[in-house]
């Protein structure tokens, strides 16, 4: 039986890389992003050489509560059962904490943490997860740590984290077989990367060429993690051998955090 898996923020890089892995494995994808045109793209190279496997799109903005309810409501009318949930959706931000305007740190916030949990409130109040499904909530080792000039990104995260924890607990116990983890990349290589660099450039006054040495130096294997290593991490967690794994936050982060 063809499983299927909702992949949310699936057009950013790690999301896409998640989606061409598990497509791989040979799961039917739901593709959810913001934008309708990369979203169309996207899906299109996902079907080249997949003439068994469906691929799907979903625009949607993960922040908006009511817009989350509805798109899984109408999965719930298709009666349509969801193996895994990646909550992949996430954007930075940041600055110097004093001045970070009350409108970025909602936005972070909403994005990065609020969105997961309306995707899973109504991923499982509508019962819509299949018994023994996965769930896979992208965190960031910045949701381990703190990061510099990045308090509304590592809350968000923090919560994240927070938030995997608590679920994996309450579903361990109830039968269902569901696991909850997070994974915790460190610095990888994505446009989101490349306007981090760009944002620590200009409160470091340097260049990005510099700001990346800085970056890397801090890195233990001294480098930028690829995407398809984390989608590695993912492909595992999601895979047959998983289902003791729960409530843990995994990093895929070349030693950056080692807890």
């Amino acid at each position: 039986m063809v499983k299927q898996a909702l992949i949310t923020g699936a057009s950013g890089g790690i999301g896409r890389a998640i989606a061409t892995r598990l497509a791989r494995d040979g799961f039917d994808l739901l593709l959810v992003a913001r934008d309708e045109q990369k979203l169309t793209s996207m899906a299109a190279e996902m079907r080249v050489g997949r003439p068994h496997g469906t691929t799907e799109t979903i625009v949607l903005d993960v922040s908006n509560a009511n817009a989350v309810e509805a798109a899984l409501a109408t999965l719930k009318q298709r009666a349509m059962k969801l193996d895994v949930v990646v909550n992949g959706a996430g954007i930075s931000g940041g600055g110097v904490t004093s001045a970070v305007p009350t409108e970025l740190w909602d936005r972070v916030i909403d994005v990065n943490l609020n969105g997961a949990f309306y995707v899973l409130r109504h991923a499982l109040g509508l019962n819509l997860m299949q018994a023994g499904g996965r769930i896979i909530n992208i965190a960031s080792t910045g949701g381990k740590q703190g990061v510099i000039h990045g308090a509304p990104y590592c809350a968000s995260k923090h919560g994240l984290v927070g938030l995997t924890k608590a679920l994996g607990l309450e579903l361990a116990r109830n039968g269902s077989g569901i696991t909850v983890n997070a994974v915790c990349p460190g610095f990888v290589e994505t446009a989101m990367a490349e306007r981090v660099r760009e944002h620590y450039a200009a409160i470091w006054k340097t260049d990005a060429q510099e700001t990346r040495r800085r970056i890397e130096e801090r890195v233990p294997i001294g480098r930028y993690i690829d995407v398809e290593e984390v989608a590695e991490m993912v492909a595992y967690l999601v895979g047959p051998h998983s289902a003791g794994v729960t409530a843990q936050a995994l990093n895929v982060c070349g030693g950056l955090g080692n807890y």
